[in-house]
């Protein structure tokens, strides 16, 4: 008898289940409550944390895209007052949900072995490690909260990487727990004792491996509702991607998951994936979108951009971050921000706010081939660009449209 057919999934079905698992389906202006926040971080997993801020803040602007009313004080109180979210380690620094705390003790046991192992760390602390720990640990222990400039040291930077001894020594406690960020003061961390700050998260027993396996895999399916078995080890980036290969046949086999075909934006035979067994019924659910004309403007580090691949098969956006690209050889500009029209992704916007002046910078607007420059999609991208100002705090908008 023959195998069944796998159901393939269209190019618009598949963007669309992940605009929806990503939070992009929603009503940006519904109301921004602290709790309506806190379920927004939820449904993504986690919000990365980036430096750069040459509009906003990363994790800033992940949130407004969805939710126009947010502000920033609002995601300070869940993660230094409330405790609801503190701040680690996924594929980079993040903002996650405490209640997921558990799932981190493996990552911290893993990296007490594994950073001390590096050569770029015994650069830094070499025989001294032990020394330089007790002595941070002892520091916060008696005085509260401390940030890397609470500790002198003498021996002259290299480089951003240069840390001094006491900076690797709180980095190093932070990834292996012992150690919690208390809050951030321009965006320098304070770095306090995890037992004191989060005391309930801490306690917590670690999970064993094969429950670590089965939750890390089953939340990054419900965020991404289709996958291959390399995309949900990548999500949290916490299993070995042959963990996740073994989950998947288990699913599979408990018909919690299905195989399927996704074809991809770009053209060719379809991609092999799996999805979840209720995908279809998912997809029905979501509400038909009405209003091609409803545009958001993506940060960098968008969920739905993090995987560059992904992003090309699903959406045929061909995304490249260019701040670390010098700049005679940048295509578009140095933090450009994806245009969303609906649930296609149309163009990019390269600003800059000028803080000292109040003023957002539009310093180029590309269009993607094929996608026509009409005066309604132009007042659309402006509209768009003007709720950016409002949130960033600029009175004035610059720069052509």
């Amino acid at each position: 008898m023959p195998a069944a057919r796998k159901p393939r999934i269209s190019v618009a079905d598949a963007a669309r289940l992940l605009l929806s698992a990503q939070g992009l389906c929603a009503d940006p202006r519904r109301r921004a409550t602290r709790g309506a926040l806190l379920s927004l971080i939820d449904q993504l997993g986690f919000v990365q944390v980036d430096s750069i801020n040459v509009v906003a803040r990363a994790h800033d602007l992940t949130l407004w895209s969805r939710l126009h009313g947010y502000r920033p004080a609002q995601l300070v109180a869940l993660l230094e007052k409330d405790r609801r979210l503190f701040e680690h380690w996924t594929h980079d620094a993040s903002i996650i949900p405490t209640e997921f705390y558990a799932h981190w003790k493996p990552r911290f046991r893993r990296d007490r072995s594994r950073i001390p192992a590096s050569a770029w760390w015994r650069s830094l602390l070499g025989d001294r490690a032990a020394q330089v720990m007790d002595h941070v640990k002892q520091r916060i222990a008696d005085d509260g909260p401390l940030s890397s400039a609470d500790f002198e040291h003498d021996r002259p930077r290299q480089g951003f990487w240069d840390w001094k001894p006491e900076k690797a020594a709180l980095e190093f406690l932070w990834r292996v727990g012992e150690l919690a960020v208390a809050r951030r003061v321009n965006f320098q961390k304070f770095y306090d004792l995890t037992e004191r700050i989060l005391p309930n998260a801490h306690a917590q027993p670690e999970p064993d491996d094969a429950a670590h396996v089965e939750w890390i895999c089953t939340s990054a399916a419900e965020r991404l509702v289709l996958f291959t078995p390399r995309e949900l080890a990548a999500f949290w980036n916490a299993v070995e991607l042959s963990a996740a290969q073994v989950f998947c046949a288990r699913a599979a086999k408990a018909g919690r998951i299905i195989p399927v075909e996704i074809e991809l934006a770009q053209g060719g035979p379809p991609q092999e994936a799996w999805a979840l067994a209720d995908y279809a019924q998912r997809l029905a659910a979501l509400p038909i979108d009405t209003s091609s004309t409803q545009v958001r403007l993506l940060c960098p580090f968008d969920p739905v951009l993090r995987d560059r691949a992904r992003c090309l098969r699903r959406f045929g956006f061909d995304y490249r971050f260019e701040a670390f690209t010098p700049p005679a050889k940048r295509q578009y500009g140095y933090y450009v921000l994806p245009i969303l029209e609906g649930e296609r992704l149309i163009g990019r916007l390269d600003p800059k706010l000028h803080r000292d002046d109040a003023q957002l910078e539009v310093r180029a607007l590309y269009f993607e081939p094929g996608v026509r420059k009409t005066a309604a999609r132009k007042r659309a991208v402006r509209s768009a660009v003007e709720e950016l100002a409002t949130f960033l705090g600029a009175t004035e908008v610059s720069g052509q449209i």
